[in-house]
């Protein structure tokens, strides 16, 4: 699974204020460590960006390749003026990746010229017109919809990272359930097509200690469907370490549970009963509660 580590965030304090203040140490800092767990992308999300977007995304991009140089950069902001700055200055020896590009055509009307322009990568959201998907069946028209204007302005499927939306499972049970549903739909989307998605927001309103194992489960699960990529946690150091293959316990055990094979809970140990509890709450074999874990 590769990895696109999610740290470098205005919603993070201390690097909304680096953006803000425009101080090149904890955006440094939090780059160089990003390399050195081993992501394979880093993303640079400024958010809305609505005021100085352009010179902001500018300065973070020159800021990152100042000391990271051979790491792709992820360009995450709903401004596309600061997309097309931010690509104006990239100098990695591979792709830059636009996150994200939604299924609006008011929108990717005027994003899919940037990508073609600067030979960039994109991440197809599939936010619709209506919002949300409904369900799998949704998420494919969505997706056929994106991935033909992409086609049509010049990008190969092969630059095209599909996103389904992951959505908290303990609000959106169903949606989480159907976007496992979507995942094999994707390569008969289209040959060669990637994909990807912010994985942590499945355990969003989560209690803190929980967090990780309902996104290191929910990985497990999607790379098993075609998930090609995820956004995550990159200081997530057994979740890192699954992606990189070095947990396959981890994996078989969920893997047992999706093909629906009897576990004797009594044969294995504490670590290995929370997966089986939580990739049984993300297929809805049981319903989310915070005390899933005890029961």
């Amino acid at each position: 699974m590769l990895l696109i580590g999610e740290s470098l965030n205005v919603i993070s304090t201390k690097i909304g204020r680096a953006f803000k203040q425009k101080d090149p140490g904890p955006i440094q800092e939090e780059a160089k460590k990003q390399k050195e767990l081993g992501m394979d992308f880093i993303d640079i999300n400024l958010g809305p960006a609505r005021k100085g977007g352009p010179e902001l995304m500018e300065w973070v991009i020159k800021t990152v390749q100042e000391v990271v140089d051979d790491v792709p950069l992820a360009l995450d902001t709903s401004n596309i003026e600061a997309i097309e700055a931010g690509l104006s200055v990239y100098k990695g020896k591979e792709k830059a990746l636009i996150n994200s590009i939604m299924c609006r055509p008011e929108r990717y009307e005027k994003m899919l010229p940037l990508c073609a322009k600067y030979n960039a990568a994109m991440i197809a959201l599939l936010w619709g017109p209506h919002g949300m998907p409904r369900d799998e069946n949704e998420r494919g028209e969505l997706a056929v919809e994106l991935v033909f204007a992409a086609n049509e302005a010049g990008i190969p499927n092969e630059d095209i990272y599909v996103d389904g939306i992951v959505t908290p499972v303990n609000v959106q049970q169903d949606q989480v359930y159907s976007l496992l549903q979507f995942m094999p739909m994707v390569k008969d989307i289209g040959e060669g097509l990637r994909s990807t998605c912010g994985l942590s927001n499945v355990s969003n309103g989560a209690p803190e200690h929980l967090r990780p194992i309902l996104n290191q489960t929910y990985m497990v699960m999607l790379e098993r469907l075609g998930m090609y990529s995820c956004i995550a946690d990159a200081h997530d150091d057994k979740l890192v370490a699954i992606a990189k293959g070095k947990r396959p316990d981890i994996v078989e055990i969920i893997h047992k549970v999706m093909d629906d094979e009897e576990i004797d809970m009594g044969s294995v140990s504490k670590e290995m009963q929370d997966y089986v509890k939580t990739a049984r709450i993300l297929l809805k074999k049981s319903l989310y509660s915070d005390s899933w874990l005890e029961l």
